[in-house]
């Protein structure tokens, strides 16, 4: 088993769609895991990258963030009032 880093970076474009920059890394994997990538990418159609991207999205709990980020329309200012809030009633519980 080898270690992986992969970089992605979220962010908002023009439409206040979210975005990810890709990054080209390396990785070092296990050869049975690799292999049953290249199969799952040659039933679905997409690539090795696609396959694997997916799964790590998964896999950081990034998928749910991204469906939750979607249906949001709150502003940021609110969204942040909002967290902060959450923040300072659950203060007030612990004590």
């Amino acid at each position: 088993m080898r270690r992986v880093l992969i970089l992605m970076l979220l962010h908002r474009d023009a439409n206040n769609a979210l975005t990810m920059s890709k990054v080209r890394t390396t990785l070092t994997i296990d050869e049975s895991v690799m292999r049953a990538v290249k199969m799952h990418a040659a039933r679905t159609g997409r690539g090795d990258s696609q396959v694997i991207e997916d799964s790590l999205r998964r896999d950081l709990g990034l998928d749910l963030l991204e469906r939750l980020w979607e249906h949001n329309d709150l502003s940021e200012r609110d969204a942040t009032a909002l967290a902060v809030e959450a923040q300072h009633q659950t203060r007030r519980h612990r004590r």
